[in-house]
């Protein structure tokens, strides 16, 4: 189309140029300015109708995961308020540490330590502790974890154990159920009486000689 409206204009041109009446010349003006304009709008048409060349995006490499060594030796000691974290580890750097405390856990990474990356975590403390107060402070032979308790008193360990002798609150509407799982704990970890008497016991409640069957070692 703008090839044509160039000819149009060449053309309209070539009139104006010879002719002699007004008003031919007028009309031949006038008309030359509308094909000026039109021919203007195509070659701004043709121009948006090009495609934009997409530039490729740059392959951002994958970052390999990191691999850690468990510290799983550690000491540890408390007072009312806090509990510390012993852990033996020379070469640690403070600003390539990083930490993670939680309401009851916490993970602290160790990075780039003489080449290695290391661990130290419990993801379920015996207690609640307060995430924002509690740090780690570098020493030349190891570091120190201070996690400061949610509230005063000692503590009995610091990961939470359950308690193999408390009764599976599941088996609520057969308390047989709780009885027998409390005999088995007992078993397991009795002496060789004990499991005798615990035996016994059993073998006179299956037989229904006892109807208790924890009559036998009261």
């Amino acid at each position: 189309m703008a090839d044509e409206l160039a000819l149009d204009l060449e053309e309209l041109r070539h009139l104006q140029s010879i002719a002699k009446r007004p008003r031919i010349v007028s009309l031949i003006s006038s008309e030359i300015s509308n094909l000026e304009k039109l021919s203007k709008e195509a070659v701004a048409a043709a121009s948006s109708q090009i495609p934009t060349p997409i530039s490729a995006a740059p392959t951002v490499p994958s970052t390999p995961a990191l691999k850690y060594t468990t510290l799983a030796s550690f000491s540890w000691d408390q007072d009312d308020d806090k509990v510390k974290i012993y852990i033996s580890l020379e070469g640690v750097e403070q600003e390539k540490i990083e930490t993670e405390f939680k309401p009851v856990s916490f993970d602290v990474k160790f990075h780039d330590v003489q080449g290695k990356n290391y661990r130290s975590a419990i993801a379920k403390l015996n207690k609640e502790i307060v995430p924002d107060k509690c740090k780690v402070v570098v020493k030349p032979t190891r570091c120190i974890i201070t996690l400061f308790k949610a509230s005063k008193g000692n503590w009995l360990d610091l990961q939470f154990k359950e308690d193999k002798l408390k009764p599976n609150m599941d088996k609520e509407r057969d308390p047989m159920a709780g009885i027998m799982d409390l005999m088995k704990n007992m078993y397991e970890e009795g002496d060789e009486e004990m499991k005798r008497t615990i035996a016994k016991a059993w073998t006179d409640a299956r037989s229904g000689k006892a109807a208790d069957p924890l009559k036998g070692f009261r």
